[in-house]
């Protein structure tokens, strides 16, 4: 596929991008891992809220406290609930819905234990998330 002159223009250096732009750009080239994602993004939600004494215990020497990662995970759940079929879908819900703000902390981190655990289907996701969010 070649790239017309136009496209060339608009795009950006990697190392320029947000979050959103590069989660954007990886739901839009891999469209088809995003479900499994999701599905593990829930698993990884569900299990931070409901061990939170462990964690509590275990959290030392983070950048905050553990309450805001508790916060960050039942926003991320919100998000999931209220966007769940958009989220598949659409680059843009995606993209701007759990990579914007504070949530993406979460999601970020969610997404390099994602394939960090080789639970990503299709080989061009992993090095994919490496290239966008190492």
């Amino acid at each position: 596929m070649e790239l017309s002159p136009a496209k060339l223009k608009i795009m950006k250096p990697l190392k320029i991008l947000n979050n959103v732009q590069k989660a954007r750009l990886l739901h839009s080239l891999l469209i088809n891992e995003i479900p499994e994602f999701l599905g593990y993004l829930n698993e990884m939600t569900e299990t931070v809220l409901n061990d939170k004494e462990r964690i509590t215990a275990e959290w030392k020497d983070q950048m905050f406290g553990v309450d805001f990662w508790f916060e960050l995970a039942e926003e991320v759940q919100k998000v999931m609930a209220k966007y769940a079929k958009e989220l598949n879908k659409r680059s843009v819900v995606f993209a701007e819905q759990l990579f914007g703000g504070y949530t993406a902390i979460f999601t970020a981190h969610a997404l390099t234990q994602y394939v960090v655990s080789d639970r990503n289907t299709d080989p061009k996701f992993k090095p994919a998330v490496e290239l966008l969010f190492a």
